[in-house]
């Protein structure tokens, strides 16, 4: 009996057993000891790098009978992802405090989302695919809904787990289709092997099956018209768990469509290819506008996100290693700085009450300058405004558009990003030429975190003025 080659899984093989170590040390401590969970949670996430770190042999890697790959893309993707993990569990772990969740089985379910993201980047079979993202997605199930009291978080949670169920269901169904037409087969390699051999594939279930396929995918995405949930899950969800479905999902989200689209069923590119353009257009146009009509920062910053991930979606739409590796860069720094906006929020928020208003940040430099300029920063950068990432960020996405021929395409993703600098200056005009209508208090946050924000928004202007590290690696990522 042969077993199989553990290595490349030890990061995930750590983590599942943490997880069941802080749900043990959670059960047998005192109300006054539970900071040991954020302990436990913080040295999980470090020990995951470390362990990444050593995995990480500059090889593709394959285990559980070729189900598991670890390769550039995986290796990378999984590095930023913890990383971010940690900030954000740095910039939540006042609010969780103060709004008296239950800390063990919150940081828990967040560890399980994280242990999904990890086996949606490295798998390499449909199934375990579909098997990543229902453990990732139950577990944001049970984080929205985790704060029992709150109407909106146990609404947001239901509309969340409906509408991803269908979704999965619509996915799942599609991979049926893929089964049938290749002549049952799951793996990535064997798809596009049998695709080839035409005798053994069915052009109209493949079609069939594109089409199921592209709606699961578009909805974990949040594209339009599968948006419905993005807004109404940020506005109703804690703030804590809406910097972290917010940000650390999308890198995740976007390596699980390169998987499945550019992976598995790359040579039926020309249809998913305009399906994808057609979805990312309308993201781009309905996301800013509707945003525009926003009070709430948070639902705002959810059809923000809609728009941005149609930029997402324009660079896997080239099928080129340009435009792959522009989609990755753009997604790193957008979960970057979605992190940062969402931090500050939470430290603006202290004890019941919840910074979410346009309201809330009136005459924010006069109480509070340094979070206004930092607000700032994270506005116009989301904005693409030079010199900060977010414009280097879209400038590699058109470039990319330019270079595979979407001149038109190109033209109005620019118009759109016009418009959307309306809202995100709006946010700006509001904290410096209008009077508070309150005074908000900062959350009692500790010197660590305070200074991983500053960190973290100045990463905005350095990677905005010298992008060019960060772009070779994402670069060897793809055509590594």
């Amino acid at each position: 009996m042969t077993y199989p080659n553990l290595i490349p899984v030890l990061p995930e093989i750590f983590m599942a057993i943490m997880i069941l170590v802080l749900l043990m040390v959670d059960a047998f401590t005192r109300e006054s000891q539970k900071g040991i969970n954020l302990t436990l949670t913080l040295i999980t996430l470090i020990g995951c790098f470390a362990l990444q770190r050593y995995v990480d042999h500059g090889v593709t890697q394959l285990t559980f009978n070729n189900m598991f790959i670890l390769d550039n893309l995986a290796t990378g993707t999984k590095l930023f992802t913890y990383l971010f993990s940690f900030i954000a569990v740095l910039y939540i772990k006042r609010y969780v405090t103060d709004k008296k969740f239950q800390t063990g089985e919150f940081y828990a379910i967040f560890l399980f989302s994280v242990l999904g993201m990890m086996v949606m980047i490295s798998a390499d079979n449909m199934l375990v695919l579909y098997v990543g993202l229902e453990l990732f997605s139950l577990a944001l199930y049970g984080l929205i809904a985790l704060h029992r009291d709150n109407v909106k978080a146990t609404e947001s949670a239901m509309k969340y787990f409906i509408l991803g169920a269908l979704a999965s269901g619509i996915l799942l169904y599609g991979i049926s289709f893929i089964y049938g037409a290749t002549g049952g087969y799951l793996q990535l390699e064997d798809i596009i092997r049998a695709m080839l051999v035409h005798n053994n594939t069915n052009q109209a279930l493949l079609s069939f099956g594109l089409v199921f396929i592209v709606a699961g995918l578009v909805f974990k995405l949040g594209l339009v018209p599968f948006h419905m949930w993005v807004p109404d899950v940020y506005e109703g969800s804690p703030l804590a768990v809406a910097t972290i479905i917010g940000s650390l999902t999308k890198i995740a989200a976007v390596v699980f469509l390169i998987r499945f689209l550019i992976g598995g069923l790359v040579l039926l590119n020309p249809a998913w290819s305009v399906m994808l353009l057609i979805l990312a257009c309308l993201s781009l146009f309905f996301g800013n506008v509707i945003a525009i009509a926003q009070t709430n920062i948070k639902r705002m910053l959810g059809y923000s996100t809609v728009a941005h991930m149609g930029f997402v979606a324009l660079g896997l739409v080239t099928v080129s290693v340009d435009g792959v590796s522009a989609t990755i860069f753009y997604v790193v720094t957008y979960s970057l700085t979605a992190l940062a906006g969402f931090g500050i929020l939470t430290m603006l928020s202290k004890g019941d009450f919840e910074c979410q208003s346009l309201d809330d940040l009136k005459g924010l430099s006069k109480t509070h300058p340094v979070m206004a300029a930092l607000v700032m920063l994270v506005m116009f950068s989301m904005a693409g405004i030079p010199p900060l990432v977010g414009f280097y960020a879209k400038f590699k996405i058109l470039a990319a558009l330019l270079a595979a021929g979407y001149v038109g395409v190109a033209v109005f993703a620019v118009i759109m990003s016009l418009i959307g600098a309306f809202y995100y200056i709006r946010v700006v005009k509001v904290m410096y030429f209008e009077e508070p209508v309150k005074t908000l208090e900062m959350a009692d946050v500790c010197v660590l975190s305070r200074s991983v924000l500053l960190v973290n928004v100045a990463l905005l202007v350095i990677i905005g003025v010298l992008p060019s590290a960060l772009m070779m690696y994402c670069n060897a990522l793809v055509s590594g």
